[in-house]
């Protein structure tokens, strides 16, 4: 009778971390073996201050749920110490958060092991390389630097042609 119990509560969870998981623009998985409790908090409350959802889960729980969300090939890396991060608005989030606190560890006890954006998984050097390109933010900031300064150009030099046409036709 409590197997039964258990079995469906289990059920439940997986139905639950897949749905999680469905709905996830990304997800990135690291191996958090030896984070202090200071520096997991740190970490967390980063985390929730970029939107991005960060859980600790049993290894055959998610093997199961990633299999119910359709995304394939994450199952070498699920062993060891596991944890998830989930991002619904950024692609990079979860890759560019972890990435910044295994560098800051410099891979001794915090590893990037893989990560997935949609359905498509990728490997630890893959969700290296996600988690160099910066936020969203900070791109569209980069594009509006870029496009303002040949408009300011443009802008001068029509002035420039304007204020030469008033001081001809005057």
């Amino acid at each position: 009778m409590a197997s039964e119990k258990v079995l469906a509560t289990k059920k439940q969870r997986v139905s639950e971390l897949a749905e999680l998981i469905k709905s996830a623009k990304s997800g990135a998985l690291v191996d958090y073996q030896g984070v202090t409790v200071e520096e997991d908090t740190k970490l967390r409350r980063d985390m929730r201050e970029n939107n991005v959802h960060y859980f600790v889960e049993k290894n055959t729980m998610l093997r199961l749920a990633f299999k119910e969300a359709g995304i394939e090939g994450l199952d070498d890396v699920l062993n060891g110490a596991t944890a998830l991060a989930l991002s619904n608005d950024d692609e990079t989030a979860p890759a560019r958060l972890l990435g910044k606190y295994a560098e800051e560890f410099k891979d001794e006890k915090f590893n990037l092991k893989a990560g997935f954006i949609g359905t498509t998984v990728y490997d630890q050097a893959g969700v290296v390389a996600l988690s160099k390109i910066p936020g969203k933010e900070t791109l569209l900031a980069q594009l509006v630097g870029s496009l303002q300064g040949p408009l300011t150009k443009l802008a001068a030099t029509l002035k420039a042609v304007a204020d030469k046409k008033s001081e001809e036709a005057a």
